[in-house]
């Protein structure tokens, strides 16, 4: 199994910024590096989105909506994956899960939630 725990979320005003870390740990994945790991997004009455993915062999892709602000990072020895997230805006408000792929299964957190204020 695999246990995926997001840290980082908070309260902040627009324009400002914050840094999402997310870790993963379990047996399969000290022995298989994850193929993919992304974050996504979910407000309130809203579907969960994809906001930004990165691959094993460092391919990144973003959402438009937060390309140019927010950046994706993995460590894959220490099997964590960061967001760090700039110029922060109102609509950016949500629920932000990480997600880990490995052998064609995803694995999720529990979502930390991210707020922006005016």
């Amino acid at each position: 199994q695999v246990q995926v725990v997001e840290s980082g979320g908070g309260l902040v005003q627009a324009g400002g910024s914050l840094r999402l870390s997310c870790a993963a740990s379990g047996s399969i994945i000290r022995l298989i590096n994850p193929n993919r790991m992304g974050w996504y997004r979910q407000a309130p009455g809203k579907q969960r989105e994809l906001v930004a993915s990165i691959t094993s062999s460092g391919r990144t892709s973003y959402s438009d909506s937060v390309k140019g602000r927010f950046t994706i990072s993995g460590d894959n020895a220490k099997n964590t994956v960061y967001l760090e997230m700039n110029s922060l805006k109102l609509e950016d408000t949500a629920v932000y899960y990480c997600q880990f792929g490995v052998l064609g299964n995803d694995y999720w957190g529990q979502g930390t939630q991210v707020t922006v204020s005016s």
